[in-house]
């Protein structure tokens, strides 16, 4: 047996190796100045979801950072498939990976060096998602806090390009789990409005119309995407428009979209209890039964048996 048949498998610039063994020097733009674009999705069964459509936003994001894989969306596609299907081994029954590509601009060449790969990085890596960590969010809902770092506005750098560039979102993040660790961020846009979280989306309901903030102020998540058109097949209205933190407090139902989480209620913004107090409002729970059904996997069961 080989010495590396319980690592992960990653492709890293035209090889499928060992975890372990994907390394990048110190030099490479991504670690100096966070100079790449990833997309992360996750398997539902083992099975990738909707991995054309994340690729997709990936090139979309490249483009924007005038980014050049070197390699097609077709290319990328399909070694996203063998790495999960090289990987899937690795998972218990009741488990699932987050499936990731990763581009940089590479390492920038200097006289004297010896490093034997110049131009792009390019890796497609699987790890298997925090399913214990998160469980507890399904069961008591998720306690928005609004940090007092605000989102990184689009005339400085669009938050649509999904970027290895994080540090205004860990910022805040911080901030608001000194307080309580299960504390989850979700940033007001520069003009005050609810924005977007690390790595999630949030809606609310008020008076039947399901409300989440405009496009041009987030990153627009397949799964947030994917919620809005569940909405249109089972006739809510829905709005991207500007949510401020009156319209938060006074929302009979709210929750965050991601690509782990896929639906989570949330059940209070700043400690003001959303609706009654109720984990699931009857909105929340249509949307998360269609999307169950889409999916052919009960992730919220999936979750919470993870507390047993």
């Amino acid at each position: 047996m080989s010495e590396f048949a319980n690592e992960r498998i990653v492709y890293f610039n035209g090889q499928y190796i060992p975890e372990s063994q994907a390394l990048v020097p110190y030099r490479e733009r991504s670690f100096i100045f966070g100079d790449g674009a990833f997309d992360l999705t996750r398997t539902f069964n083992h099975t990738i979801f909707k991995l054309d459509e994340h690729i997709e936003r990936l090139y979309y994001s490249m483009r924007a950072l005038r980014l050049d894989a070197g390699i097609s969306a077709e290319e990328i596609t399909d070694i996203t498939r063998i790495v999960v299907e090289k990987n899937l081994h690795l998972l218990d029954a009741d488990e699932d990976y987050w499936v990731g590509q990763r581009v940089t601009r590479g390492v920038n060449k200097v006289d004297g060096d010896n490093w034997n790969h110049y131009g792009p990085t390019v890796i497609v890596e699987c790890v298997p998602m925090p399913i214990k960590e998160r469980a507890h969010y399904y069961r008591d809902g998720v306690p928005v806090v609004i940090p007092s770092v605000r989102r990184t506005t689009p005339d400085a750098l669009t938050p649509r390009a999904k970027t290895h560039n994080y540090l205004n979102m860990i910022v805040a993040e911080l901030e608001v789990k000194a307080h309580d660790s299960n504390n989850w961020a979700v940033l007001l846009d520069h003009n005050g409005n609810l924005c977007e979280g690390m790595g999630s989306n949030i809606f609310v309901v008020r008076n039947g119309v399901l409300l989440t903030p405009r496009e041009q102020f987030v990153l627009p998540g397949i799964s947030r995407q994917t919620v809005i058109d569940l909405a249109a097949e089972l006739g809510i209205p829905c709005q991207q428009t500007d949510i401020d933190l009156f319209d938060g407090y006074n929302a009979d139902e709210a929750f965050i979209t991601s690509t782990s989480l896929c639906i989570c209620p949330v059940t209070s913004i700043n400690g003001a209890v959303i609706g009654d107090g109720t984990v699931y409002g009857p909105i929340t729970q249509r949307l998360i039964d269609a999307y169950v059904e889409l999916v052919s996997c009960d992730f919220i069961q999936q979750y919470l048996d993870a507390l047993k």
